[in-house]
């Protein structure tokens, strides 16, 4: 899961990077409007975590500006401005969740946790394709009731594949999704992930489009 954070205030944005890293969450930080909305138009993210007092320009106008252009993207505001005006106009303008400064870690981390099931469709953080199933936030997996071992960046990758099973992911994309801005990574990086994902749950586990990249395999139930 891919998230950008938008937020101006450097000790809280070190701190929430930390966290929300060690949730095992993908995340790019930017400190200000415009570079939010750059980010947006150049790169695909599952979920951006915004803050509204922002310089150059106020979150409510990115929050505005990202509606305008009908990115369904799923917007968690953090902001101090605690009045119910405050918060009803943030909820009017498009965020689907306001959570107050200062906030409790927990909370917001459950809060992220509601969204990303909520736009994945899922009313529970359980994920099955077949007789696999994947809980994202244990990031634990079975296979035909058997629990599997999987490193964190398998398990992401897996997660990728399997909430668009039909859709075909090029390497490009797959490595964005895994790896921050600024990471470098070896060219085959993916197909070893791969490799691994097959040798420890079945070969049909994952499916190699030729000449374009790879689908989830088509696992019976």
């Amino acid at each position: 899961m891919r998230i950008l954070l938008v937020e101006d205030d450097p000790l809280l944005a070190s701190g929430l990077l930390t966290a929300l890293r060690r949730a095992s969450y993908t995340v790019e930080h930017v400190n200000d409007g415009p570079a939010a909305l750059h980010a947006l138009s150049h790169s695909p993210f599952d979920l951006m975590v915004l803050d509204l007092g922002l310089p150059t320009l106020d979150g409510t106008e990115v929050l505005k500006a990202v509606r305008h252009r009908d990115n369904p993207i799923p917007v968690l505001v953090l902001s101090a401005r605690d009045s119910t005006r405050d918060r009803v106009q943030g909820l009017d303008l498009g965020a689907d969740d306001y959570l107050v400064k200062p906030f409790d870690l927990d909370e917001l981390l459950a809060r992220l946790r509601v969204l990303l099931r909520r736009r994945s469709g899922r009313q529970v953080n359980q994920l099955t394709v077949g007789d696999l199933s994947l809980n994202p936030e244990s990031l634990s997996a079975t296979w035909r009731g058997h629990p599997v071992e999987l490193q964190r960046l398998e398990f992401m990758l897996l997660l990728q594949l399997a909430e668009q099973p039909q859709r075909v992911f090029n390497r490009a994309q797959l490595e964005e999704s895994l790896y921050g801005w600024g990471e470098g990574t070896e060219s085959n990086t993916i197909d070893v992930h791969v490799h691994h994902l097959r040798r420890k749950i079945v070969p049909s586990v994952i499916k190699t489009i030729r000449g374009v990249g790879y689908r989830m395999g088509d696992l019976a139930a």
